[in-house]
């Protein structure tokens, strides 16, 4: 019983910090009125953005390997390497998004609808991915390793996903966007 009570209780935790964190991204990219001053290396945080993304994706993939090798030390140092890169992600992301605002995509033709399908499915998949992510950690750390198991191949698909895609939206921003 306490096991259940303790769970529910980082879920509710987890539920919440999700909310907060996802509330405070739509209000910071949509709503917010952007800093007036911006110095040149906020230009360079969304190059920034897509490194750590890139570190994420072969932290998730090195991950996946190790544990379908059985090495499970070397998978948690690559998960834990994985969530710090995304969490330095998200920190890199806000502090872009404080100076600079929403960024328009001006492009037109076929790209703009290739940019805008990868957009729109990478912002409604890293919306679950909050939670998702926080709870697979919980599962492993408290060595709960069947729920950690379920939850993680949900989890694995969309962060792969959304590390990739995260990759692109800035390619296609940065080499379209013009």
């Amino acid at each position: 019983m306490l096991k259940k009570q303790s769970n529910s209780s980082a879920y509710a935790v987890i539920g919440l910090i999700s909310v907060i964190t996802i509330s405070f991204l739509v209000w910071l990219i949509y709503f917010k009125t952007p800093h007036t001053v911006t110095s040149d290396w906020v230009t360079q945080l969304p190059a920034t953005n897509a490194l750590l993304n890139s570190i994420s994706f072969i932290f998730l993939c090195c991950g996946y390997y190790f544990i379908k090798k059985g090495q499970r030390s070397l998978h948690i140092k690559c998960m834990i390497s994985a969530t710090v890169s995304s969490f330095l992600f998200v920190v890199s992301y806000i502090t872009y998004h404080h100076f600079h605002g929403d960024t328009k995509f001006l492009a037109t033709g076929p790209i703009k609808y290739i940019y805008f399908t990868i957009l729109i499915t990478h912002i409604f998949l890293s919306i679950p991915l909050v939670p998702l992510v926080l709870s697979t950690l919980w599962n492993a750390y408290k060595e709960n390793y069947v729920t950690h198991k379920k939850l993680a191949r949900i989890t694995f698909p969309i962060w792969v996903y959304i590390s990739v895609t995260g990759v692109l939206i800035y390619l296609i921003l940065n080499n379209f966007n013009v």
